[in-house]
């Protein structure tokens, strides 16, 4: 509680550039890892993000969650981040305005209110349906939204 309550006056006095920035994290990772599975998959993934920055194994922030991986030289390994997109090698320009438009506004949502939909309260993990990823035996699956699939730790396991 008192660090939701932390975060939260933290996110009134931040400077508006930072709202900004975080924003602009939550809007790109949305859109780039589900903009194909309509607002539902895009929020599902906003709301991973979300109780990741509210966990204390993660960072704090949605940009540090967004951003988290392996760094060489300052710049992202590829193929080894939390979030595939962020260092697969292609640079971050939004091309479909609609999914984009979409993705900003569940990202001012998301950051305004605390968001949830029924089953991923306390998701922190997803993948997509088409790879078995060695983590997700050791995790409790919660839900498949489109196509992908989210995981809670399991009981005992915080």
């Amino acid at each position: 509680m008192y660090r939701a309550m932390t975060l939260a006056a933290a996110l009134l006095l931040a400077p508006s550039h930072a709202l900004a920035d975080e924003k602009s994290c939550l809007a790109e990772a949305m859109y780039y890892e589900a903009r194909d599975q309509g607002w539902r998959g895009m929020l599902a993934v906003g709301i991973v993000i979300q109780n990741r920055v509210r966990d204390d194994r993660y960072p704090d922030t949605v940009c540090s969650v967004v951003r988290q991986g392996r760094y060489r030289n300052g710049n992202p390994v590829r193929h080894k981040c939390q979030f595939s997109y962020y260092c697969d090698g292609k640079p971050e320009r939004p091309a479909e305005k609609e999914p984009w438009s979409v993705a900003l506004d569940l990202a001012t949502m998301l950051l305004s209110n605390r968001v949830q939909i029924d089953g991923l309260e306390d998701v922190t993990h997803y993948h997509a349906d088409w790879v078995n990823p060695s983590w997700a035996s050791s995790m409790e699956r919660k839900k498949q939204i489109g196509e992908h699939i989210f995981y809670a730790q399991r009981d005992g396991t915080k």
